[in-house]
């Protein structure tokens, strides 16, 4: 049986507007989750997309950080370079400095991969943390309460680069992957992990990738070519928050800046 996956996208005008979208929905999600279960359980990728939206979520200036409901949120990475903490290229600094220097978070809340470990020793001391923390039992996989992703030029996501080997693993959470066309090591949750969380949403924005996303969406399935087309939540539903520089060849959204696509697979 076909599956069919609806595809909701919001086009924000400009980067401080997407910022300030992605704050929102970041802590309506939170909320809507310590609602119905009582925790939220977040994963959360890297760059400078990303990076903007932390920043206002952790300033008390703004109305995102009094919202939050930090005593009940988990955070977690969906990937990291395998670099030290402290390390410029480190997604856990820059989340560091955007947002956790600046939110009540305990430190047992704060999950992070472990960068500077040799790359297969960090992956599986990570997936034996959410085996622990999700009390996971034989196959099962995690199910995160939301998975925020972005999308490179390149179509990949988290760290699921094109022709890479962690396109093809299917039944461990967390894997190493080398990236040749970088010539460096990452570590990334595996694509069912990310399909199996209760919401998924990408945050794109940038020109540069308006031609890869109209690809990813609408184009032939190309899964090795274009990683992020592995993203096919198992709740039927993938939001995008995109600025309107990525959105520019997306079909044109409603009077409120909302678009909707449909694919079947």
């Amino acid at each position: 049986m076909a599956r069919k996956l609806k595809i909701i996208y919001f086009v924000e005008p400009t980067p401080a507007a997407l910022a300030s979208r992605a704050a929102q929905y970041f802590v309506e999600m939170a909320e809507e989750a310590v609602i119905a279960r009582g925790r939220a359980r977040i994963a959360i990728s890297g760059g400078s997309t990303p990076k903007a939206a932390f920043h206002l979520m952790g300033d008390a200036h703004q109305p995102w950080r009094a919202r939050m409901p930090w005593d009940q949120l988990e955070l977690y990475w969906v990937d990291e370079r395998c670099v030290p903490p402290d390390d410029q290229e480190s997604n856990f600094r820059m989340t560091r400095e955007a947002l956790l220097d600046h939110a009540p978070l305990r430190p047992e809340q704060i999950h992070r991969m472990e960068g500077e470990l040799d790359p297969e020793v960090a992956a599986a001391r990570y997936e034996s943390g959410l085996r622990n923390g999700f009390r996971l039992e034989g196959a099962e996989a995690p199910r995160f309460d939301l998975v925020q992703l972005g999308m490179g030029p390149d179509g990949h996501t988290a760290s699921l680069f094109p022709h890479t080997e962690a396109l093809n693993e299917m039944m461990r959470l967390t894997v190493p992957n080398h990236v040749p066309q970088m010539n460096a090591w990452r570590m990334t949750l595996t694509w069912p992990v990310i399909n199996n969380a209760l919401s998924v949403f990408f945050l794109i924005g940038g020109a540069d990738k308006a031609g890869v996303l109209k690809e990813v969406l609408t184009g032939a399935r190309d899964t090795e070519r274009l990683p992020s087309q592995l993203i096919w939540p198992s709740s039927g539903i993938l939001t995008l928050i995109l600025d309107k520089s990525a959105a520019s060849q997306l079909p044109a959204t409603d009077e409120d800046g909302c678009g909707f696509l449909e694919r079947e697979g």
